[in-house]
């Protein structure tokens, strides 16, 4: 089942965000689980995995980009999206080129702007863990490989046909299975 986690230090604000992602929650087949403090959130993302994490940004522990950024060391795969009731663009650009959010979400939300925004989250959640799986499989495919077939990869790719060679008894190219240069 998938997983979000929402950090807020209001207690208020939690539960309203919770009531609001309920619908879509069900929808979409995923548990909430609500943090009120980013230190016992942080030692929540290292325990468990997140699909993804709404956290708020003005919290008096530590703001919700230096939570981000911890949280991006331990869980990098996990989509950030940042709630704030301040529209300050030193703030959001901050969050989007620090911590690397996902959205930037206000406060108050419309709850259509919030859904829409979750249901981006999962998408891009579930293409990372797709690229993931390919690039995992890819270099599980080069381990298997000795060096050569490395190389005969690299070169097919490059320059398709180029290993479909065919020689002739003295070691001469031929240019399709008919052409014999040998004259036997």
């Amino acid at each position: 089942m998938r997983r979000a986690l929402l950090v807020d230090d209001e207690i208020n604000v939690l539960h309203a965000l919770q009531r609001s992602l309920r619908p879509i929650a069900q929808k979409l087949n995923f548990d909430i689980e609500l943090c009120n403090d980013p230190r016992l959130a942080i030692q929540k993302l290292a325990a468990a995995q997140y699909d993804f994490i709404i956290s708020d940004y003005h919290m008096p522990s530590m703001n919700g980009v230096d939570f981000f950024r911890i949280a991006k060391e331990i869980q990098g795969d996990a989509i950030r999206m940042m709630l704030s009731a301040s529209a300050d663009f030193k703030t959001i650009m901050g969050a989007v080129n620090e911590a690397e959010v996902f959205r930037y979400i206000t406060k108050p939300w419309e709850t259509a702007d919030l859904e829409e925004n979750v249901r981006l989250a999962l998408e891009l959640r579930e293409q990372l863990q797709y690229d993931k799986q390919v690039l995992d499989q890819a270099q599980a495919e080069r381990e298997r490989l000795t060096p050569e077939e490395l190389e005969k990869k690299r070169l097919e790719e490059s320059e398709p046909g180029i290993t479909n060679v065919i020689w002739d008894a003295r070691g001469g190219v031929l240019l399709d299975n008919t052409d014999d240069l040998s004259g036997k």
